[in-house]
Protein backbone atom coordinates (compact mmCIF):
# COMPACT_ATOMS: atom_id res chain seq x y z
CA UNK A 1 0.00 0.00 0.00
CA UNK A 2 1.31 3.44 -0.95
CA UNK A 3 1.51 6.15 1.70
CA UNK A 4 -0.61 9.23 1.06
CA UNK A 5 2.43 11.40 1.84
CA UNK A 6 6.08 10.84 2.79
CA UNK A 7 6.46 9.55 6.34
CA UNK A 8 8.04 12.11 8.68
CA UNK A 9 11.58 11.41 9.80
CA UNK A 10 12.19 10.08 13.31
CA UNK A 11 13.58 12.78 15.67
CA UNK A 12 17.17 11.96 16.62
CA UNK A 13 19.48 13.22 19.35
CA UNK A 14 23.29 13.10 18.91
CA UNK A 15 25.20 10.73 21.20
CA UNK A 16 28.68 11.64 22.42
CA UNK A 17 31.22 9.35 20.80
CA UNK A 18 29.16 8.84 17.67
CA UNK A 19 25.73 7.82 16.47
CA UNK A 20 22.28 9.15 17.25
CA UNK A 21 19.41 8.22 19.53
CA UNK A 22 16.09 7.81 17.64
CA UNK A 23 13.31 9.15 19.86
CA UNK A 24 10.16 7.06 20.32
CA UNK A 25 8.33 8.81 23.17
CA UNK A 26 9.00 11.56 25.69
CA UNK A 27 7.78 10.98 29.24
CA UNK A 28 8.00 13.80 31.79
CA UNK A 29 7.81 13.84 35.58
CA UNK A 30 6.15 16.68 37.49
CA UNK A 31 6.92 17.89 41.02
CA UNK A 32 9.95 15.66 41.50
CA UNK A 33 11.92 18.19 43.57
CA UNK A 34 10.36 19.25 46.87
CA UNK A 35 11.43 22.90 46.48
CA UNK A 36 9.77 23.14 43.06
CA UNK A 37 6.60 21.45 44.34
CA UNK A 38 6.37 24.09 47.05
CA UNK A 39 6.98 26.99 44.65
CA UNK A 40 4.10 25.69 42.51
CA UNK A 41 1.78 25.66 45.53
CA UNK A 42 1.82 21.88 46.09
CA UNK A 43 2.60 20.04 49.29
CA UNK A 44 6.01 18.39 49.26
CA UNK A 45 6.37 15.01 51.00
CA UNK A 46 8.28 15.05 54.27
CA UNK A 47 9.71 11.58 53.58
CA UNK A 48 9.77 8.91 50.87
CA UNK A 49 7.07 7.04 52.76
CA UNK A 50 4.73 10.01 52.19
CA UNK A 51 5.49 10.70 48.55
CA UNK A 52 2.40 8.99 47.07
CA UNK A 53 2.65 8.43 43.31
CA UNK A 54 4.58 10.49 40.74
CA UNK A 55 2.93 12.88 38.29
CA UNK A 56 3.49 12.00 34.62
CA UNK A 57 2.78 13.81 31.36
CA UNK A 58 4.01 13.64 27.77
CA UNK A 59 5.56 15.72 25.06
CA UNK A 60 5.51 14.77 21.37
CA UNK A 61 8.73 13.25 20.08
CA UNK A 62 9.03 15.99 17.46
CA UNK A 63 9.11 18.65 20.21
CA UNK A 64 12.86 17.93 20.45
CA UNK A 65 15.21 20.87 19.80
CA UNK A 66 18.88 19.97 19.44
CA UNK A 67 21.68 21.77 21.28
CA UNK A 68 22.56 25.12 19.74
CA UNK A 69 19.36 25.53 17.74
CA UNK A 70 17.03 28.50 18.16
CA UNK A 71 13.76 27.96 20.01
CA UNK A 72 10.85 30.00 18.63
CA UNK A 73 8.62 31.63 21.23
CA UNK A 74 5.41 29.54 21.10
CA UNK A 75 2.00 30.88 20.13
CA UNK A 76 -0.89 31.14 22.56
CA UNK A 77 1.10 32.24 25.60
CA UNK A 78 2.40 35.35 27.31
CA UNK A 79 4.29 33.41 30.01
CA UNK A 80 6.80 30.87 28.69
CA UNK A 81 8.78 29.27 31.55
CA UNK A 82 12.00 27.27 31.71
CA UNK A 83 12.44 24.06 33.73
CA UNK A 84 15.93 22.50 33.64
CA UNK A 85 15.92 18.71 33.94
CA UNK A 86 17.97 15.53 33.85
CA UNK A 87 17.05 13.54 30.73
CA UNK A 88 17.52 9.76 30.68
CA UNK A 89 17.51 7.72 27.47
CA UNK A 90 16.37 4.09 27.36
CA UNK A 91 18.37 1.75 25.16
CA UNK A 92 16.40 -1.45 25.81
CA UNK A 93 12.81 -2.57 26.17
CA UNK A 94 11.51 -3.21 29.67
CA UNK A 95 11.01 -6.93 30.35
CA UNK A 96 7.47 -8.14 31.06
CA UNK A 97 6.38 -8.13 34.67
CA UNK A 98 7.16 -5.72 37.47
CA UNK A 99 10.61 -4.14 37.25
CA UNK A 100 13.14 -4.32 40.05
CA UNK A 101 15.57 -1.47 40.67
CA UNK A 102 18.52 -3.18 38.98
CA UNK A 103 16.46 -4.08 35.90
CA UNK A 104 15.11 -0.53 35.73
CA UNK A 105 18.56 1.03 35.96
CA UNK A 106 19.89 -1.31 33.25
CA UNK A 107 17.44 0.17 30.73
CA UNK A 108 19.27 3.53 30.77
CA UNK A 109 21.87 3.81 28.03
CA UNK A 110 22.67 7.53 28.19
CA UNK A 111 21.78 10.80 29.92
CA UNK A 112 21.67 14.48 29.06
CA UNK A 113 20.20 17.76 30.19
CA UNK A 114 17.04 19.35 28.81
CA UNK A 115 14.45 22.04 29.26
CA UNK A 116 10.79 21.27 29.88
CA UNK A 117 9.43 24.48 28.37
CA UNK A 118 6.01 25.34 29.75
CA UNK A 119 3.23 27.72 28.70
CA UNK A 120 2.62 28.57 32.34
CA UNK A 121 -0.47 30.73 31.79
CA UNK A 122 -2.21 27.96 29.84
CA UNK A 123 -1.21 25.38 32.44
CA UNK A 124 -2.42 27.56 35.33
CA UNK A 125 -5.75 28.29 33.64
CA UNK A 126 -6.36 24.58 33.00
CA UNK A 127 -5.40 23.61 36.56
CA UNK A 128 -7.74 26.24 38.00
CA UNK A 129 -10.64 24.63 36.13
CA UNK A 130 -9.60 21.07 36.96
CA UNK A 131 -8.84 20.39 33.28
CA UNK A 132 -5.90 18.58 31.67
CA UNK A 133 -2.95 20.86 30.97
CA UNK A 134 -1.55 19.20 27.86
CA UNK A 135 -1.47 22.47 25.91
CA UNK A 136 0.77 23.97 28.59
CA UNK A 137 3.38 21.25 28.17
CA UNK A 138 3.14 19.32 24.90
CA UNK A 139 3.71 21.91 22.17
CA UNK A 140 6.13 22.41 19.28
CA UNK A 141 9.80 23.01 20.26
CA UNK A 142 9.01 22.43 23.95
CA UNK A 143 11.83 19.93 24.60
CA UNK A 144 15.34 21.32 23.98
CA UNK A 145 17.89 18.63 24.82
CA UNK A 146 21.67 18.30 24.85
CA UNK A 147 23.69 15.56 23.25
CA UNK A 148 23.37 12.31 25.17
CA UNK A 149 26.31 10.94 27.15
CA UNK A 150 26.73 7.17 27.66
CA UNK A 151 26.11 6.19 31.28
CA UNK A 152 29.56 4.61 31.52
CA UNK A 153 31.05 8.11 31.15
CA UNK A 154 28.91 9.73 33.87
CA UNK A 155 29.35 7.89 37.13
CA UNK A 156 26.87 8.14 39.99
CA UNK A 157 23.99 10.42 39.00
CA UNK A 158 23.01 11.48 42.50
CA UNK A 159 26.43 13.13 42.85
CA UNK A 160 25.59 15.48 39.96
CA UNK A 161 23.82 18.83 39.93
CA UNK A 162 21.65 20.72 37.44
CA UNK A 163 22.18 24.39 36.61
CA UNK A 164 20.39 26.82 34.30
CA UNK A 165 21.74 30.23 33.40
CA UNK A 166 19.72 32.76 31.38
CA UNK A 167 21.63 35.71 29.92
CA UNK A 168 24.57 34.72 32.17
CA UNK A 169 22.44 34.86 35.34
CA UNK A 170 21.89 31.69 37.35
CA UNK A 171 18.18 30.91 37.52
CA UNK A 172 18.09 27.28 38.73
CA UNK A 173 20.50 25.02 40.57
CA UNK A 174 19.76 21.73 42.30
CA UNK A 175 21.28 18.40 43.26
CA UNK A 176 20.00 15.13 41.82
CA UNK A 177 20.37 13.79 45.35
CA UNK A 178 17.19 15.77 46.11
CA UNK A 179 14.96 13.97 43.60
CA UNK A 180 11.84 12.70 45.32
CA UNK A 181 11.73 9.78 42.87
CA UNK A 182 15.13 8.72 41.49
CA UNK A 183 15.65 7.21 38.04
CA UNK A 184 14.92 3.54 38.93
CA UNK A 185 11.90 4.65 40.99
CA UNK A 186 10.45 6.55 38.03
CA UNK A 187 11.08 3.77 35.51
CA UNK A 188 9.42 1.24 37.83
CA UNK A 189 6.35 3.47 38.17
CA UNK A 190 6.21 4.23 34.43
CA UNK A 191 6.43 0.52 33.60
CA UNK A 192 3.23 -0.05 35.56
CA UNK A 193 1.43 2.24 33.10
CA UNK A 194 3.28 1.93 29.78
CA UNK A 195 5.42 -0.52 27.81
CA UNK A 196 8.82 1.17 28.06
CA UNK A 197 10.97 0.64 24.97
CA UNK A 198 14.30 1.58 23.48
CA UNK A 199 14.02 5.14 22.16
CA UNK A 200 12.08 6.52 25.11
CA UNK A 201 13.32 9.69 26.82
CA UNK A 202 12.35 10.64 30.37
CA UNK A 203 12.57 14.22 31.63
CA UNK A 204 13.04 13.75 35.36
CA UNK A 205 11.67 16.96 36.91
CA UNK A 206 13.03 20.38 37.81
CA UNK A 207 14.39 22.13 40.92
CA UNK A 208 13.03 25.46 42.15
CA UNK A 209 13.64 28.71 40.33
CA UNK A 210 11.38 28.37 37.28
CA UNK A 211 10.75 31.72 35.63
CA UNK A 212 9.87 33.42 32.37
CA UNK A 213 11.79 33.45 29.11
CA UNK A 214 11.44 36.19 26.51
CA UNK A 215 12.50 36.51 22.87
CA UNK A 216 16.20 37.29 22.74
CA UNK A 217 17.04 35.38 25.93
CA UNK A 218 19.98 32.99 25.76
CA UNK A 219 20.02 29.94 27.98
CA UNK A 220 22.78 27.57 29.08
CA UNK A 221 21.70 24.41 30.92
CA UNK A 222 24.14 21.90 32.35
CA UNK A 223 24.31 18.52 33.98
CA UNK A 224 27.34 19.80 35.80
CA UNK A 225 30.61 18.17 34.85
CA UNK A 226 28.93 16.08 32.15
CA UNK A 227 27.18 18.00 29.38
CA UNK A 228 25.69 21.39 28.48
CA UNK A 229 22.78 22.63 26.38
CA UNK A 230 22.73 26.09 24.84
CA UNK A 231 20.18 27.95 22.80
CA UNK A 232 18.25 31.16 22.24
CA UNK A 233 14.59 32.13 22.33
CA UNK A 234 13.57 33.87 19.10
CA UNK A 235 10.48 35.77 17.99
Amino acid sequence: MTDLFPAPSVPRVPVRGGGTFPVRRIFCVGRNFADHAREMGATAPASKAERGTPVFFHKPADAIVIDGADVPYPPGTQDLHHEVELVVALGADAPPGELGRDAAASLVVACGVGLDLTRRDLQAAAKAKGLPWDTGKGFDHSAPVSELVPVADIGTLEDRTLTLRVNDETRQHGSLHDLIWDVPDILIELSKLYALKAGDLVFMGTPAGVAALAPGDRFAASLDGVVTLQGRITD
